[in-house]
């Protein structure tokens, strides 16, 4: 029977008909393709809105931590370093970050410290208040009277009241706040602020408990401190020489290293002090001239008598100085002593070089368990003194010399000055040009600060005041 469709019409139309239905499917896969990259799309970018959210509502309900104190009215009713420009960290109580506390404790601290290394300006109200209306006299000398304070938050102090500013002063004033004033050691005294007011005038020191190392070397309280003790109060004035020359910004020469200028606090940890005639070098040229004697006698180096390049090495030579003190419990010069033993740096220099050190060791109470670390001190002191500043270590070699990580070559002859320089006296005490080019010899000049009377042609030559 025969419907009227042809074969060839039947498959004709039936290809035609998968043909659509293949197209169909196909539009209908790539629809679905396209229908799951957006979808896919539109997630990742919900789940970056939500969290971004989250963090917008994590930092809202987190509070501000830092702020700035609004007048000086804070400052000056507490009176508490550090200055009116701290920045206090506040810990809200009911924070609930979790190490939030700890971390901005650490912050805290960290701010402080960094305040506290800065200088700052009291008025004569507030040196009031904080000594008490100088009640308590700490000591006095040329420079003005030292009292006894103590801030608000506890911590003593001792304040200087200059007497005059004069011309001097002014510049002992200024050495001072701007060479102390930028450091922080360990082993420097700290240079809490400082007054400066047409009324009064006046520096804030850390209050160091224990006084100076020359009551402890020369004074009745000698015997009360081991040699070990000794060599670590060496190593630490070391230590905050070595930073004022090398690790400073900029170069500070102090100028005036001796024991009444290294202080002790209660574990008789040493710290430098007295900066009034210290000086700030650039690092570039740290060379300058001297046109006026600086420093004390018999501490002070050859050069800084004569008009010569002055470095930081004077300051070597001064601790080399400080060193044989130490080792000899005395004065450097001591003419109670005979003849061969009342310069000390010559007496060390003889006996080192025949090979005696030890005897000299002995006659100045040395025991058997501290020999081997007086005789590295005596040769790190000979190192020190040499004539040449280019001849003296650096401090932080001194330093490693006396803690003997590095081994001590033998020294050389230290006072070549001495050979063929004899002043010619006068009748005032003062000296002149022997012909030489130069004014005083060092073994004169190391006498002058013996504090006794050298008496030669009837002449005198007196420790000056």
């Amino acid at each position: 029977m025969n419907f009227g469709l042809s074969p060839p019409s039947f498959y004709s139309s039936h290809d035609e008909f998968q043909d659509q239905a293949q197209g169909i499917f196909d539009n209908v896969m790539k629809m679905a393709v396209i229908a799951s990259i957006v979808s896919g799309v539109v997630t990742i970018v919900v789940i970056i809105a939500i969290v971004y959210a989250i963090i917008e509502c994590l930092k809202k309900a987190i509070p501000a931590y830092a702020q700035l104190p609004s007048s000086d009215n804070d400052h000056k009713a507490s009176l508490s370093f550090p200055s009116t420009s701290e920045i206090e960290v506040v810990i809200p109580s009911d924070s609930r970050v979790q190490g939030s506390k700890p971390e901005f404790a650490t912050m805290e601290r960290f701010l402080s410290n960094i305040n506290k290394e800065k200088p700052i300006r009291f008025s004569p109200k507030e040196l009031d208040i904080i000594t008490w209306n100088y009640s308590t006299i700490l000591g006095s000398g040329a420079f003005g009277v030292v009292y006894k304070g103590e801030l608000s938050n506890g911590e003593h102090v001792a304040v200087k009241v200059i007497k005059s500013l004069d011309m001097g002063m002014e510049e002992q004033f200024k050495a001072e706040v701007g060479t102390i004033g930028r450091t922080y050691h360990v082993n420097l005294v700290r240079l809490y602020g400082f007054c400066f007011h047409h009324e009064k005038r006046a520096l804030v020191y850390e209050c160091v408990e224990n006084g100076s190392l020359d009551m402890y070397l020369f004074g009745s309280q000698n015997r009360h401190v081991e040699f070990g003790k000794l060599h670590e109060i060496a190593i630490g004035t070391a230590k905050g020489i070595a930073y004022l020359h090398e690790e400073c910004q900029k170069r500070i020469i102090h100028y005036d290293i001796k024991p009444e200028n290294v202080l002790l606090d209660i574990n008789l940890e040493p710290k430098v002090a007295d900066f009034g005639m210290a000086k700030l070098c650039s690092r570039e040229n740290n060379v300058s001239v001297n046109t006026h004697f600086k420093g004390t006698r018999g501490y002070a180096a050859p050069e800084m008598w004569k008009p010569y390049p002055v470095t930081e090495k004077c300051d070597v030579y001064s601790f080399g100085i400080l060193l044989f003190e130490i080792v000899g419990r005395r004065r450097h010069f001591d003419d109670a002593y005979s003849e061969s033993q009342e310069w000390f740096p010559k007496w060390t220099w003889n006996m080192f070089e025949n090979n005696e050190l030890f005897v000299m060791l002995s006659h100045c109470g040395i025991e058997n368990k501290d020999r081997e670390i007086a005789e590295r001190m005596s040769k790190v002191a000979l190192w020190c003194v040499q004539y040449s500043p280019d001849d003296r270590p650096l401090m932080s070699n001194v330093v490693k010399m006396l803690e003997g990580e590095i081994e001590i070559s033998p020294p050389p002859f230290p006072f070549q000055n001495l050979m063929n320089d004899k002043p010619k006296l006068t009748p005032n005490g003062s000296t002149v040009d022997s012909g030489s080019g130069t004014t005083t010899s060092w073994e004169t000049e190391s006498l002058l600060e013996s504090g006794s009377k050298i008496k030669n042609n009837a002449f005198q030559i007196e420790k000056p005041t």
